[in-house]
């Protein structure tokens, strides 16, 4: 076994893989609960998804748990959606039950990759590309390129819809006002910033908040709440999953209709 063609394999199909998601119908940023679960549905129903992790690992806050102890609580309204993911829960009482944080970040992972979703970690978004008043592509570098500070030109990748699931600061909306001197579809027309915890409220409003905010750019999971100044919710998961799902649904209608 010679270590140069080893070398190779990996160069060979990471550039493969890379050089066929440059354009693409989706691009999540974010793989988080909210943004992998929409990553999920999407790569479903056949259209062409990938999702670009600024760290290490997927999972966003996911895999810490509540304060590192590694469960999670989900609503008994979406057992059947842990089910088909294979995801093992425990009931604690009528509304609430547990799972493990890391098996359920894995299985979702899994199943998104399996569908033909693909992921992009150590990958950051920098900047995003409007055309005719519509987001149409983001630009890409390494992660550890921003880490270093390094003046390092980035590069782009096209994009029918993008979706902004970098959870609670919400980074490319943020991008996207500063750069662009553009007003979101909000009620102020930009960032409000999330509320302080509210679980209840906080897994109420996600899913309403989930929906496009700019031609082109749509928000799923906490930077939902943050984009809309509603509450965080804390280690209760449900209504991420929940927000991933429905941000799928209002894509495959948007690109159903470009389709027609």
């Amino acid at each position: 076994m010679d270590e140069i063609d080893i070398s190779k394999a990996i160069i060979e199909d990471f550039i493969k893989n890379f050089l066929d998601n440059l354009t693409v119908d989706v691009a999540i940023i974010g793989a988080g609960p909210s943004g992998l679960m929409c990553a999920y549905r999407l790569a479903q129903s056949r259209i062409k998804v990938a999702v670009f992790e600024r760290q290490l690992r997927a999972g966003g806050g996911m895999p810490g748990g509540g304060m590192m102890f590694n469960s999670i609580a989900i609503q008994k309204d979406i057992l059947g959606l842990f089910g088909e993911l294979g995801i093992s829960v425990r009931k604690y009482n009528e509304q609430i039950y547990v799972a493990n944080s890391i098996e359920t970040i894995s299985a979702l992972c899994y199943q998104a990759i399996k569908n033909g979703a693909r992921i992009f970690n150590l990958m950051s978004v920098e900047d995003v590309v409007i055309r005719t008043d519509k987001i149409c592509g983001i630009v890409i570098n390494w992660s550890a390129v921003n880490w270093s500070k390094l003046h390092v030109d980035p590069l782009v990748v096209k994009a029918k819809f993008v979706v902004d699931a970098t959870g609670h600061d919400a980074e490319i909306c943020r991008i996207f006002e500063k750069k662009m001197e553009k007003k979101l579809i909000t009620p102020t027309g930009s960032v409000a910033g999330e509320k302080s915890m509210w679980a209840e409220e906080g897994e109420k409003q996600i899913i309403r908040n989930t929906k496009e905010v700019y031609p082109g750019l749509f928000v799923c999971g906490m930077a939902a709440n943050a984009v809309f100044g509603s509450p965080r919710m804390g280690a209760i998961f449900g209504g991420m999953f929940l927000s991933g799902e429905k941000a799928a649904d209002i894509i495959k209608e948007k690109l159903t209709s470009l389709h027609r």
